[in-house]
């Protein structure tokens, strides 16, 4: 709200009450009216007394009866209030309110400023500017800033008058002062207290512009003189403020936007402007506000709408591997955006920056289910699925559900968005709005369109590779010219390739062995140890640091200088110097402690490599030999189901038996089989391990075809632990803990001082006087030298760095301790868990090896002798032939879990097999 230019406090109150008592009266939705004047203590806003900020708070929307809507409520507001003359009323929210008037100095959504120098022509621009825009539909509550309009008494001197009467320009003005803002006349004194008394006029006649005209003005001669007599003194229009902007004086002309969008508004009010009002050379306009805050966010969109679709488009090819898949996926965004569109239109909402950022969101929702839907034909094709009709009815058909599901439930997610009516509602609307029209295009393009363009591209490239191939078929059979007879040299050549055709497959086939044997167990660990990469990269890494081992004395660099010049006296003359800085024994001897504990870790380190590296060929080896030994138990049990296929044949041919009996067998053989091929595949997995451990161009054999039981080198007691000290892991924490100590003792001994030591020899061109004052003069020439040495001694003076670093190395050996304790923890579990494997494992062998195998012997020969006496009938000789198979494949499997165990045991302990 605002008064009259120069209003007074006590009017501007009064204004503002009466404002208040009409809302209450005829807008039962307002609960209170409160009125804010002027400025706070702390001037954070700044406000004349002619502006005051009317609070309105209005009852739950649900209660309103004059208006359904804000914006229909702030127009009857201020129709109503339009009664009151001479005041002029904007209604906003507060928070909106106060962020325009930090943005633009004034409290409306948009705020033209005009600048030029003289302040009447800027009052006339911007008059003319309120009555354009008065015409714009959609902008209300203009507001033009007073920069002119405050009455002012002015005096105005006549200085041919003053001269008649002895007056000077001083003495009118002291009087006039006196007379308005009041001098010291005296002091009253009460009691311990004093005042200043001031003379002035009383308030009614500072106010009355005669009364002024007929102040009197004390002559040097002692006479009085009406001020109207020596100056003319009138009441004129003053300027109320002048504002400037980057020191360029300017006037505002500000308006709120409803019921239309800001930038269409700001477009109206431009052209308008553009088209009628025509500004002198010096004054120009700008645009502030609201709009302004959207055309910096326009500008930022504009680069981050192409980022975006750039991302997408570049996620789409790495997925896909395809550009023409990825682009026909990205077609998704054109239509989606056609639905975001037409979305704003249906709900004559305008673009804005929440609708921008909906489009951001809507881009990358939209390509989802192309993703979805393209992902799926290519799983179809990769499967076998040739046929492009089928795929595409099968691919459809298949993710329908899905597609629809992503599109459902992200158009209900934004429903309540675009349906809200409560506070930040203008800011969700154009948000759900876009990204809920997008979504249902996108999801048509995706089961509608997208198909028929996979279905495009997709035949087109059939054909290509279609034709390829042929051109390819073509030239690979093209026949000889008829009658051309083969070069001998290429007949030959091919006749001996078929003849050497057995032999080459057989050498593909053929196995690396040592000296043309296959290898054992023992062989194949050293070998590993030879061969491995892994074990020569630690090597590698060893030697060189034992090669740093002689950098524990390196005493740096020796500095050389030479110096000529006129250093000495006018003559050239020429100095030679040499300097070496020396640590003390102790820091050397240190360094050379860290080195040899930095070679030892290494050397734990290959130790720990070896290790693993023999932990990993026996694992391999042992499961290569369990494969083999399990392909000939399959084979044993193969050969009895091929008898039993035979007996069964014969019989249903002699008419014994019926056909279940031979298709029984039949089946049978066929489990078994399939049982061999998933051991020889097992088999080759172990050699294949096996070759990349021992780093061989070839499959490697082995020598070992029956899998036996191992034995661990020391099998510790229930809780001995001593043995876990010579773990490989234990031992590269242990070593790692006196690296850390080592290094603290370095960085201790940085700390104490060092020695630098010096020679020079330098010339001394020209006479100089021998034996002190007085003596004899000698002239000296560059040959004559002059030599000394020299030494200083460096110490730290700041001890707080050199303090820090040796906390730091301290650290990190409480660091290494810490990981030592730990492992040495979890070993012992480790080794607990180990033991008691093993111990079962045994038991269990036992089992096997006494009681389950041989009577898995004499299962199988009773009952074979049985079939063939015709003493039991094929199901339970069946039966028996199973329960022997599953005994011996079963005693497999516990005897390779008890040599793994063995094996880890081997490896947890540090112990190395013989």
């Amino acid at each position: 709200m605002r008064t009259l230019t120069g209003s007074s406090l006590s009017y501007t109150i009064e204004k503002a009450q009466q404002a208040g008592a009409i809302l209450k009266k005829q807008f039962p939705e307002v609960k209170e009216v409160v009125a804010k004047i002027g400025a706070a203590e702390i001037p954070t806003d700044p406000m004349p007394v002619e502006a005051a900020d009317v609070m309105v708070t209005l009852k739950d929307p649900k209660e309103w009866t004059s208006a359904k809507t804000q914006p229909e409520l702030a127009e009857k507001m201020a129709k109503a209030l339009s009664v009151i003359p001479g005041v002029t009323f904007g209604f906003q929210q507060p928070i909106q309110m106060r962020f325009n008037e930090l943005i633009s100095g004034a409290k409306q959504d948009v705020v033209l400023k005009i600048y030029g120098e003289d302040l009447d022509q800027l009052a006339d621009y911007a008059d003319r500017t309120a009555r354009l825009v008065r015409q714009v539909p959609g902008a209300e509550d203009i507001y033009v800033e007073q920069v002119t309009g405050l009455p002012q008494i002015v005096v105005r001197l006549n200085r041919g008058r003053l001269a008649q009467f002895g007056l000077s320009v001083d003495d009118v003005n002291h009087t006039v002062q006196t007379a308005f803002a009041g001098q010291t006349a005296g002091q009253v004194f009460e009691q311990e207290r004093r005042f200043d008394l001031v003379l002035r006029l009383p308030p009614a006649l500072r106010q009355d512009i005669s009364a002024v005209r007929q102040l009197f003005i004390a002559t040097p001669r002692g006479e009085q003189v009406p001020l109207e007599q020596v100056a003319d003194v009138s009441l004129v229009d003053g300027p109320n403020q002048i504002q400037r902007d980057d020191a360029k004086r300017r006037i505002i002309v500000a308006f709120n936007v409803r019921g239309r969008d800001v930038e269409s508004v700001v477009k109206d009010v431009q052209g308008r402007l553009d088209r009628q009002l025509k500004l002198a050379p010096g004054y120009h306009t700008t645009y502030g506000g609201q709009f302004e805050n959207l055309r910096e966010a326009s500008q930022r969109l504009s680069v981050a709408v192409p980022v975006a679709l750039l991302l997408i488009f570049t996620l789409l090819f790495f997925t896909f591997r395809s550009l023409l898949q990825a682009t026909m996926i990205f077609t998704a965004i054109p239509l989606s955006a056609i639905g975001g569109v037409l979305a704003l239109w249906l709900r004559g909402m305008p673009f804005s920056i929440s609708a921008g950022v909906g489009f951001i969101a809507l881009f990358g929702v939209a390509v989802l289910n192309g993703v979805v839907l393209v992902g799926y034909l290519n799983q179809l094709k990769e499967e076998g699925v040739t046929d492009l009709t089928e795929r595409i009815l099968q691919g459809t058909a298949t993710r329908l559900r899905p597609v629809l599901m992503t599109a459902t439930v992200a158009s209900l997610g934004f429903l309540p968005m675009a349906l809200a009516t409560s506070a930040g509602a203008e800011v969700q609307r154009p948000l759900a709005t876009v990204v809920i029209g997008g979504l249902v295009t996108a999801t048509l393009l995706t089961l509608l369109v997208l198909p028929i363009l996979y279905a495009l591209v997709e035949s087109r490239i059939q054909k290509l590779e279609k034709k390829k191939a042929q051109e390819e078929a073509q030239e690979q059979q093209e026949p000889p010219a008829p009658g051309a007879a083969l070069p001998r040299p290429l007949v030959a050549g091919a006749l001996a390739l078929l003849l050497a055709w057995p032999l080459a497959g057989r050498a593909q086939q053929a196995q690396l062995s040592v000296g043309g044997l296959p290898f054992t167990a023992q062989q194949a660990m050293t070998q590993a140890m030879q061969a491995n990469g892994t074990v020569q990269a630690a090597q590698s890494a060893l030697a060189g640091q034992q090669a740093l081992r002689g950098t524990a004395t390196d005493l740096g660099r020796t500095t050389i200088g030479v110096s000529y010049g006129q250093y000495n006296t006018y003559r050239q003359d020429n100095n030679f110097s040499i300097s070496q800085t020396f640590s003390l024994p102790g820091v050397y001897r240190r360094q050379a402690q860290l080195l040899d504990a930095q070679v030892g870790g290494q050397q734990y380190q290959l130790a720990q490599a070896q290790a693993e590296l023999r932990r990993q060929v026996r694992l391999s080896y042992v499961q290569a030999v369990f494969a083999r030994h399990r392909i000939q138990v399959l084979r044993g049990q193969d050969s009895l189901y091929s008898e039993f296929l035979r007996y069964a044949s014969l019989r249903f041919k002699t008419g014994e038996v019926a056909r279940l009996e031979p298709a029984t067998a039949l089946v049978r053989q066929g489990e078994t089989q399939a049982l061999i091929r998933q051991a020889r595949t097992g088999y080759q997995v172990a050699q294949r391990q096996l070759q990349a451990l021992l780093q061989q161009p070839g499959t490697v054999a082995i020598a070992d075809s029956l899998l036996t039981p191992l034995e661990p080198v020391v099998l510790p007691a229930p809780g001995d632990t001593t043995r876990l000290l010579q773990n490989p892991n234990a031992q590269v924490l242990r070593q790692l803990i006196a690296q850390r100590q080592a290094a603290v003792r370095v960085e201790q001994a940085q700390g104490l001082p060092n020695v630098t030591l010096g020679y020079f020899n330098q010339s001394l061109r020209g006479p100089q006087t021998i034996g002190g004052i007085g003596g004899p003069e000698r002239d000296y020439s560059g040959s004559d030298r002059f030599q000394g040495v020299q030494g200083s001694v460096g110490i730290p003076i700041l001890r707080g760095p050199q303090k820090s670093r040796v906390q730091a190395a301290r650290i990190q050996e409480q660091v290494a301790t810490i990981s030592y304790r730990r492992q040495l923890v979890e070993l012992a579990g480790r080794q607990d868990e180990l033991v008691a494997q093993h111990a079962e494992q045994q038991q269990r062998l036992a089992f096997y090896q006494q009681t389950a195998l041989p009577q898995a012997a004499i299962i199988v020969r009773l009952s074979t002798l049985a079939f063939r006496a015709g003493e039991t009938g094929y199901s339970e000789y069946l039966l028996n032939l199973e329960r022997a198979l599953s005994l011996r494949t079963a005693y497999l499997d516990v005897l390779l879990e008890h040599n793994q165990t063995v094996i880890e045991l081997d490896y947890l302990l540090n112990s190395t097999p013989q």
